[in-house]
């Protein structure tokens, strides 16, 4: 009887790996410039539909609020159907609708096509999580996920210059085309070298592909029997709440709402309150490149120090430093050097924590139900960043300074340190 475990041993297959995580990355920076571009173009569509800017509302929240749905449903699929399938229908969804928004001629046309595109892009992320984090090693395993999802900041700074380049001579049509054309061009790819996860296979009484699997990518022969693997129930959302697994699960949904609350939050808002306190509207929109860049380096350095020590305490320790600094925005708002100087702190500390966050998502979680538990993680998140930009809206509205704002942003930073300060290295799990 053929015999697997789980982990993989990354040293005998390490340039398959690379190009498996690298196409992981780029859909994640797909949906980075995705979520960045419909933000910036909503100018050009409400100037040429005549559409007060109050009525885009909608079109921000629909995208966010179906990603919320396609993560939990494909997270679930992935891991009964297989993961590789759920990918790539998860791409072809929101390519195929982002291409299609360049024919919308209405507001009601415009928050369809939003919708079907985010369903398809929130069902993509938790199935390229649970992938890397199966791609990588148990030693780097925190910090190569946390890198390969860095690629949703990217993504949005790329897709703020590629706005800025393309919609004054194409139009806003032109952003929308490139983001379907981009993950179009990127299917044959996943098709040809992303893998199956290796457990999924044996469930299956697929041994031939899982031995196939196995010689790609370096696992080692030593684990659990395929009978007792085929044996594995299905996944299912009952499954997150095992005796075991009920603690770890809520502090994930707990870290996630808040902290993705918070990054919407600031992407949605430092730029008009910046603008308001008196700064070009250029220095305020560099603040949020500056955030997201920010938040790159400090993903992969918070997440390499949570594998050096073993522990998810480092991502604890930056989300309270990025409390600080946050609260400390409000302060700096009326000076450009100081906005960009904090921005990037901010995106170092509370931005990185939420990649290392992410990251931690995929550990809690055996392979079996990893995609599922990744995409009711993300799904919650999400719900968090559709709640963002509406209570912003709601304390701007209702007179609250910038150092009072910010304030209570950094209050929703600290809440999401003591979430995750309450994972402990005893819930990650190895496999």
């Amino acid at each position: 009887m053929h015999q697997i475990n789980s982990a993989p041993v990354i040293d005998t297959s390490a340039r398959y790996r690379v190009i498996v995580i690298t196409l992981c990355a780029l859909i994640a920076l797909i949906d980075g410039m995705d979520t960045q571009s419909i933000g910036v173009v909503a100018p050009s569509i409400a100037q040429a539909w005549r559409t007060p800017p109050a009525e885009f509302g909608p079109v921000f929240g629909g995208g966010l609020l179906a990603g919320t749905f396609g993560a939990f449903l494909f997270g679930m699929v992935a891991d009964r159907r297989g993961r590789k399938p759920a990918l790539i229908a998860a791409t072809l969804i929101f390519a195929a609708c982002s291409v299609a928004t360049i024919w919308a001629g209405s507001m009601r046309e415009l928050l369809v096509a939003r919708i079907a595109t985010g369903f398809g892009l929130g069902g993509a992320l938790p199935i390229i999580i649970s992938i890397t984090s199966e791609c990588a090693p148990v030693r780097t395993r925190t910090r190569i996920v946390a890198l390969m999802y860095c690629g949703f900041p990217l993504g949005a700074v790329l897709g703020g210059v590629a706005t800025a380049l393309l919609v004054p001579i194409y139009g806003w049509q032109s952003i929308f085309l490139l983001g379907g054309l981009l993950p179009l061009l990127l299917t044959p790819l996943l098709v040809v070298f992303v893998p199956e996860s290796v457990q999924f296979l044996r469930r299956q009484g697929r041994d031939d592909e899982a031995e196939r699997a196995v010689r790609r990518l370096g696992v080692s022969s030593d684990g659990q029997p395929a009978a007792v693997q085929q044996a594995a129930v299905r996944a299912s959302f009952a499954d997150l709440f095992a005796p075991n697994r009920i603690a770890p699960t809520f502090l994930i949904w707990t870290t996630l709402f808040l902290s993705l609350l918070l990054t919407v939050f600031l992407v949605n808002w430092i730029p008009l309150i910046a603008h308001a306190a008196g700064l070009e509207v250029g220095q305020a929109v560099l603040a949020v490149a500056t955030l997201n860049i920010g938040g790159i380096v400090g993903g992969f350095t918070i997440g390499r120090l949570c594998d050096r020590v073993r522990s998810p305490r480092p991502v604890a320790i930056a989300y309270a430093v990025g409390a600080v600094a946050v609260a400390a925005l409000g302060v700096w708002s009326r000076s450009a050097p100081g906005l960009l100087a904090t921005a990037f702190v901010v995106g170092m500390s509370a931005v990185g924590a939420q990649m290392s966050a992410i990251a931690l998502s995929s550990r809690l979680y055996p392979s079996s139900i990893r995609s599922t538990g990744v995409g009711y993680a993300f799904g919650v998140g999400r719900i968090g960043a559709v709640v963002g930009p509406l209570l912003g809206g709601l304390l701007v509205g209702a007179g609250l300074t910038p150092t009072s704002l910010f304030l209570i942003a950094g209050v929703v930073a600290a809440a999401a340190a003591l979430s995750s300060a309450a994972i402990r290295p005893s819930m990650l799990v190895d496999g």
